[in-house]
């Protein structure tokens, strides 16, 4: 009786999967209890096979570094082992069976929240029962640092590295903490700081946390396909996987290291539009288009929508998503797709309030009307500000930014700006490139038009710089 029912469990777990997802996990097992072809085979009756923590850990090929870091593998062996298996004796074996290993990735990879939920709670501490919120970090803390590490050993990182971006471990605690700002008490209360950690949360409160936030399961997903290497190229890959890093371009043998980490990358990009997370382009940096206000228009101007990021002298930083074209032109321009956000000390996206639609703003050369790149709050009070004065900023949240409900951003209210990067999100818009790159002079025709009067010819007509040709940093 007890052998119907469990093979009937294990049967609906193993009918979630495509015939050739079938094969690819029944491969992954075969190989991870070591048994595989006849021989395997003959065996199977006399010794059920099962696979032990050894085994997951000797997975590591032995000449390279390991797909996954090992605190992550010693989890995954917690969860798999504490499925329970119908008929079986409760408590924990040391060696787990074909039955749960199947349940465990059914349960992971294709259920719900109430499904995955038990499973995470063995993964966070192997006692199960109420966890401290230490320990929620610690495993939030290690599946970000999982996610960052396999990615780049199976090369998945399309064209971003570890080189050429800020280093991850202070993005690792950083998206951290943003995630489990979201666990709140049945009573609705969200604990923070020190609090967070010594508070103990129930089974209800993970799930529900589980539920509303979704990189965790995507998070899970992506170290269990691509550290197990199991399921990892078939086609039921969901958006939030394939879009989890964008395409990075532009940055490929210039020698620059971005100002955002790959735990940032994900974490914006998550917040990007759709139609916008698959590439992003490098169109600006002071290091290499140097610092100079009229530079960074230049690049800017009419190249789709874009990711403005800059860091203070003090170290913060911060920046916003324009969900238009910049133009030059003295009103305020964009719709509320527009968000500002934060990357360090804190990681964090400020979204619209309705209050105004004082979104974007960019002006140069203008009397009457402030001369800078602007967005949210109002003029003299933006809350993200960089003067046309290339070097200079502002970002006034008084307590906080009415556009986007945004603190303020960078260390002091006033602050002098140490670098800065634009990228293009999404498909670049058919009107950009076709006429070479635009002149602050194009952008502005009545300066034109004033130098011509006066008898001056245009000296920067022959510094424009050729248009980069899209090349494929992947």
């Amino acid at each position: 009786k007890m052998g119907n029912a469990e093979s009937n469990a294990y049967q609906n777990h193993l009918s979630r999967f495509l015939p050739e997802e079938q094969s690819d996990i029944d491969g992954l097992f075969d190989t991870l209890s070591g048994s595989s072809g006849s021989a395997g085979a003959k065996n199977a009756k006399a010794a059920k096979k099962t696979v032990t923590l050894a085994a997951l850990q000797a997975r590591q090929p032995a000449h390279t570094r390991e797909p996954l870091p090992e605190p992550m593998t010693a989890r995954l062996y917690n969860g798999m082992r504490s499925i329970d298996l119908p008929g079986k004796s409760s408590g924990l074996s040391e060696q787990i069976a074909k039955e749960q290993f199947v349940i465990f990735m059914s349960n992971l990879l294709k259920g719900n929240a109430d499904e995955k939920i038990s499973i995470i709670m063995r993964m966070i501490s192997k006692t199960g029962g109420p966890l401290k919120g230490k320990q929620i970090q610690e495993f939030t803390e290690d599946l970000i640092t999982s996610v960052v590490h396999v990615l780049s050993y199976r090369k998945e990182l399309k064209g971003w590295s570890l080189e050429n971006t800020r280093d991850s471990s202070s993005g690792v605690k950083a998206l951290a903490s943003e995630l489990l700002s979201e666990l709140k008490l049945p009573d609705g209360t969200k604990p923070v700081g020190s609090q967070l950690l010594e508070t103990n949360f129930d089974q209800s409160v993970i799930e529900d946390w589980v539920y509303r936030v979704p990189q965790i399961s995507v998070f899970l997903s992506v170290v269990i396909r691509q550290g197990l290497h199991v399921l990892h190229s078939l086609p039921d890959q969901t958006n939030d996987i394939l879009n989890l890093v964008p395409h990075c371009k532009g940055i490929k043998g210039r020698g620059v290291v971005s100002l955002f980490d790959i735990p940032a990358i994900i974490y914006i990009n998550s917040h990007l539009p759709a139609e916008m997370q698959h590439k992003w382009q490098l169109l600006f940096s002071s290091r290499l288009h140097g610092e100079s206000f009229s530079q960074l228009c230049a690049h800017i101007v009419n190249k789709g929508p874009c990711l403005v990021i800059l860091r203070d002298l003090d170290g913060f930083l911060f920046g916003g998503f324009a969900s238009h074209s910049w133009e030059v032109k003295p009103q305020f321009q964009g719709d509320n797709r527009c968000f500002l956000f934060s990357v360090f000390p804190t990681l964090a996206v400020y979204t619209y309030t309705g209050y105004n639609d004082h979104y974007m703003y960019l002006n140069h050369g203008q009397q009457t009307m402030p001369n800078g790149l602007g967005m949210g709050g109002q003029h003299g009070y933006f809350g993200l500000w960089i003067d046309s004065d290339y070097g200079k900023g502002h970002s006034k949240a008084k307590p906080r930014c009415t556009t986007y409900n945004s603190p303020q951003l960078s260390a002091k209210e006033d602050f002098t700006l140490d670098a800065m990067e634009v990228w293009a999100v999404g498909d670049a818009p058919e009107s950009a490139g076709k006429k070479g790159k635009k002149s602050i002079l194009d952008v502005d025709p009545q300066a034109q038009a004033l130098l011509e009067m006066a008898g001056k010819s245009r000296q920067s007509e022959g510094l424009r710089e050729p248009m980069e040709e899209e090349e494929d940093d992947d």
